[in-house]
C-alpha cells in the first residue's frame, strides 16, 4: 500500500461509532428500539411495500434516462435505500454484486465529508473508488444522495451502473498488461456532483472529460441523478403520509426481520466447515500461471464465516477490494439463502463475517489494478460461495431446492472500438459486448440448469437487442445461439451457454478488440456431486472469413464451421484487430452439472441430442448413451456402454487403502446425491448411496478412487489444451466410489491439488 492511501481503505464500522464521529452541525434522525417494536403489522407491511415501489421506480427512471445498452438492455445497474448510517434497507433485483459495496461508500462519505465540504439537503456525491466503495471496479460509478427531513439526515439513496469507458490506457478502461491502477480509470472518492439541488457543472465536465464516450457517460450521470431525485421525492411522500418515525421504524424492522429470518434458517442447516479452491488462468497478458483463491466457509448455529486464508497475493488486473469480495459473496448468498426473505441486505449481512487477508486477490491494496475485479476474483468468490452453500444445503432435505451448481464461470469481456463511417461525418464508436451475460445456470438436485439463463448476479439480466446493437454500432450480428456441449454433463445437465459471431458492417476500417476472460485452462463453472464442469471458455477471431462474399451471395453464416479464413485463438488476455470480413466469435461458459452423467435418464440424453444441446460424442463417451439414427435410445447398447465406462474408470483410478465393508440395513442420512451418513455403535461412517460401500471410518476421512487425466477427458466442451494458456499442469480429475465407480466429484484444475468431497477430506 502506498503511504497516504490508507485513508481511502474501507473498514467495517458500527452505527454507534459512526454516529459519535459526526460533527454536531449534522443532525441525524433515528428511532429507538421501542418505536420499532410498537409498529403495528398492517402499517409495517404497507410502508415496506411502498419502499419497495420506490426502488422499483428509481430503477425505471435510470433505465429510461440512460443511453447505454449496458443499462437499458443488459441491466448492469442497481439502486438502494439506506438508513441514516448507510445500512442497506432495500436493494434492487439487478446487479446484486454491487450491493456488496454501496453501504461502504455511504459510510465513508459520512466519516470523511460531513465536516468538509459538509453533507446538506440537495447534495449528491459521485464516486468510483473501489477502495472506498460504491462499486467493484472504477467502471462501476455510484451517485449517492443524503435524504433530509426537517433538517435532519434521514437516510440515503443510491444509483450505480457500469460505464463503458472512463479513460485509462486501453479502450473500455480495461488494460490487460501487468499494470497498476494508474493505467486504468482514475478512482474518484466521493465528490459533490450536486450541491443544494444544483448540478456542479465543473465537476460534471471534469467527469465526462476522461471518457472516450463522453455523451454516454454524461447521460448515465444525469440518469443516476434522476433516479436519486425520484427516490427522494417518493420517500418524501411516504414520510409525509406516515410520519418520519414510523417510516424509519419500518426501515429498521425490515433489516431486523431479514436478519432474524435468515438466522432461523441457518439454525436448521447443518454445522460444519467446507473448503473449496478456484483458479484464475493468467492475471495479465503474457502471464502463464494459475492463481488460487481458497475459501473455507464455516457455519456454526446462526452464523457464517467466509475465510480466505490461503488465497494468492494480488496480481495483474484480476484482484478485487474487500467490497468486491463481499459483492462476490452476495452474488450467491442472496439467491441461494435468501430467495424467500426480503433483500434488506443491511440485516442479512449481519449474519456473516469475512476474513480476507490484505494484499491478496480478494482484498487488494492500493495501487492494484482492478479492471477485471468483479468478473475475475469477485466472480470466483461467488462461485466458491455457491459451492460451499450448496454442499451445506444438500445435507438438509428441506433446503435441497436451493442447491445449485456453479453458473457460467465468469463474464467473457470483449470491447470493440473503431470508426463508424455510416454517418456523413465518421464518428468513433465503442461497444462492450454484453451478449456474454447469456451463460448457463447450474444444475440442481432434481432439475437441469436453465439454458442461457444468464448470470447469477443479475436476476433480471438480459442480452441486448441485436437490432439495437446494429443500429448503434457498425457491427452485424451473424448469430447468437445456444452452443453444443456447453452445459456441464451430469445426472442433471448444466444450462447451455451462448455463442455469438459478429463482424464489422458499415465501416471500411479495422476495429480494435480487447478481450479478457478466464476459465479457459481450468474450469470455473464447477459441478456438484460428481457432475462435470461446464465448457471452458473459447474465443477466436477468424481473419479473412469471407463474410462479405457470403452476404453478397445471399448466405448468412450461423457457425464457425461455415467460415473460411485463419482462426486466431484468443488467450485469456488479448488485443487484436477486427477487419471488415473478419468474425469475432465468443462462447461464454455454461453451468455445472449435478450428479454422475452415467445416472442421467437416457431419454433426456436423446432429447438433448435432438435439440442440439449435446453432441453424439458426448452422448456416448460422457453419458454412455447410444442413440439410433432415428433418435431413439438403444437401451441394450446403452447398458453395455455404461458398464464399459465404469470398467474403464475402475482400471484407471488409484485407490488408497480402500475399506472392504458394505453397509447393512438402513439408509442413514443423505449427504448429497452419492453419500450417506450411517450411525452405528462407536461412531458414524460414510457410505455410497448407490452400492452401500463403506467409504470412511468414524473419522469421516474418505477412502475413494482417484483419477487424473487430460482435461479433454471431460468431453468436447474442452476445445483447447490447457498448455496453450498456462504452464501449470492441468488435469481432469474425478473422485470415485471404489466399488461401483460412481463419480463423487469431477473437476478441471491444477494436477495434484488437495481435494474434498462435500467438506470431507480424502485419505
Amino acid at each position: 500500500m502506498i503511504p497516504g492511501s490508507e485513508r481511502f481503505a474501507t473498514r467495517p464500522i458500527g452505527a454507534e461509532e459512526l454516529l459519535r464521529s459526526l460533527p454536531s452541525k449534522l443532525k441525524v434522525h433515528t428511532v429507538d428500539q421501542r418505536t420499532v417494536d410498537e409498529l403495528d403489522p398492517l402499517t409495517y407491511e404497507v410502508v415496506r411495500h411502498r419502499l419497495c415501489s420506490v426502488t422499483d421506480e428509481m430503477g425505471e427512471t435510470l433505465k429510461r434516462m440512460s443511453g447505454s445498452p449496458i443499462v437499458t438492455d443488459a441491466n448492469d445497474f442497481d439502486f438502494t435505500i439506506n438508513d441514516e448510517v448507510g445500512d442497506l434497507v432495500q436493494v434492487g433485483l439487478y446487479n446484486t454484486m454491487l450491493v456488496g459495496a454501496i453501504d461502504f461508500a455511504a459510510k465513508w462519505t459520512l466519516m470523511n465529508r460531513a465536516e468538509n465540504p459538509g453533507i446538506e439537503e440537495g447534495d449528491m456525491f459521485l464516486c468510483n473508488d473501489p477502495w472506498v466503495g460504491g462499486g467493484l471496479h472504477q467502471n462501476d460509478v455510484v451517485v449517492i444522495q443524503p435524504i433530509f427531513h426537517e433538517g435532519q439526515l434521514f437516510g440515503w439513496t443510491s444509483a450505480v451502473c457500469h460505464e463503458p469507458d472512463l479513460g485509462g490506457s486501453a479502450i473500455g478502461s480495461a488494460p490487460i498488461g501487468d499494470v497498476d491502477v494508474f493505467s486504468e480509470s482514475v478512482p474518484t472518492p466521493p465528490v459533490k456532483i450536486m450541491r443544494q439541488g444544483v448540478l456542479q457543472q465543473d465537476v460534471a465536465d471534469l467527469w465526462v472529460r476522461r471518457s472516450r464516450v463522453p455523451m454516454i457517460v454524461g447521460l448515465d450521470l444525469r440518469a443516476k441523478i434522476g433516479a436519486n431525485t425520484t427516490g427522494r421525492k417518493r420517500l418524501a411522500d411516504v414520510i409525509a403520509q406516515y410520519g418520519p418515525d414510523t417510516v424509519k421504524a419500518v426501515m429498521k424492522k425490515m433489516m431486523n426481520d431479514a436478519e432474524s429470518r435468515l438466522r432461523e434458517k441457518l439454525r436448521k442447516a447443518p454445522d460444519g466447515s467446507w473448503t473449496v479452491c478456484g483458479y484464475q488462468d493468467q492475471a495479465f497478458e503474457g502471464d502463464r500461471e494459475t492463481h488460487t483463491i481458497k475459501l473455507t466457509m464455516t457455519k456454526a448455529d446462526d452464523r457464517l464465516i467466509f475465510d480466505f486464508e490461503g488465497t494468492d497475493p494480488q496480481r495483474g488486473v484480476i484482484s478485487c477490494t474487500l467490497g468486491g469480495c463481499r459483492g462476490g459473496i452476495m452474488l450467491a448468498f442472496l439467491p441461494m439463502l435468501c430467495g424467500d426473505i426480503p433483500w434488506s441486505a443491511g440485516g442479512l449481512m449481519r449474519c456473516f463475517e469475512i476474513r480476507a487477508p490484505e494484499g491478496t486477490l480478494v482484498n487488494a491494496t492500493f495501487p492494484a489494478a482492478l479492471n477485471r475485479a468483479p468478473i475475475s476474483s469477485g466472480w470466483m468468490v461467488g462461485n466458491l460461495t455457491a459451492q460451499c452453500l450448496s454442499q451445506m444445503l444438500d445435507r438438509e432435505f428441506d433446503f435441497r431446492n436451493n442447491v445449485q451448481a456453479s453458473c457460467c464461470g465468469t463474464f467473457d469481456f470483449a470491447c470493440v472500438a473503431g470508426m463508424d463511417e455510416r454517418p456523413e461525418e465518421p464518428v468513433p464508436f465503442l461497444n462492450v459486448v454484453m451478449e456474454t451475460v447469456a451463460g448457463g445456470y447450474g444444475a440442481r438436485p432434481t432439475k437441469d440448469g436453465i439454458d442461457t439463463g444468464g448470470t447469477f448476479c443479475i436476476p433480471m439480466g438480459r442480452v441486448p437487442d441485436a437490432e439495437m446493437t446494429e443500429l448503434l454500432y457498425p457491427l452485424l450480428m451473424l448469430w447468437r445461439r445456444e452452443e453444443v456441449d456447453s452445459g456441464g454433463p451430469g445426472k442433471y445437465r448444466g444450462g447451455a451457454s451462448c455463442s455469438l459471431g459478429l463482424t464489422p458492417h458499415g465501416t471500411s476500417l479495422p476495429a480494435g478488440v480487447v478481450m479478457s476472460s478466464s476459465g479457459k485452462a481450468t474450469a470455473q463453472n464447477t459441478g456438484l456431486a460428481g457432475g462435470y464442469p461446464g465448457n471452458l471458455g473459447y474465443d477466436v477471431i477468424v481473419h479473412g472469413a469471407g463474410v462479405g462474399e457470403m452476404l453478397a451471395n445471399g448466405e448468412l453464416p450461423v457457425g464457425l464451421e461455415e467460415l473460411g479464413g485463419d482462426v486466431e485463438i484468443a488467450q485469456c488476455f488479448a488485443e487484436s484487430l477486427l477487419h471488415p470480413g473478419d468474425v469475432l466469435y465468443l462462447n461464454c461458459q455454461g453451468g455445472g452439472g449435478y450428479g454422475d452423467p452415467l445416472l442421467r435418464d437416457p431419454t433426456a440424453v436423446a432429447t438433448d441430442l435432438h435439440n442440439g444441446l449435446i453432441s453424439r460424442q458426448a452422448a456416448e463417451d460422457i453419458y454412455g448413451v447410444v442413440v439410433s439414427a432415428g433418435g431413439t435410445v438403444d437401451q441394450e447398447a446403452t447398458d453395455v456402454r455404461r458398464v464399459d465406462i465404469r470398467g474403464r474408470r475402475r482400471q484407471e483410478m488409484v485407490t488408497n487403502s480402500p475399506l472392504s465393508e458394505k453397509a447393512e440395513g438402513g439408509q442413514g442420512r443423505a449427504i448429497d446425491e452419492n453419500l450417506v451418513l450411517l450411525d452405528a455403535e462407536g461412531g458414524s461412517r460414510i457410505a455410497c448411496r448407490h452400492c452401500g460401500q463403506i467409504l470412511s471410518a468414524d473419522d469421516h476421512i474418505l477412502h475413494v478412487g482417484v483419477f487424473e487425466g487430460h482435461s479433454s477427458t471431460a468431453g468436447p466442451g474442452v476445445r483447447v489444451a490447457p498448455d496453450f494458456f498456462v504452464d501449470t499442469s492441468v488435469a481432469f480429475s474425478q473422485l470415485l466410489c471404489p466399488e461401483c465407480c460412481t463419480a463423487l466429484d469431477s473437476a478441471i484444475g491444477p494436477s495434484g491439488e488437495t481435494k474434498t468431497v462435500n467438506g470431507f477430506a480424502i485419505a
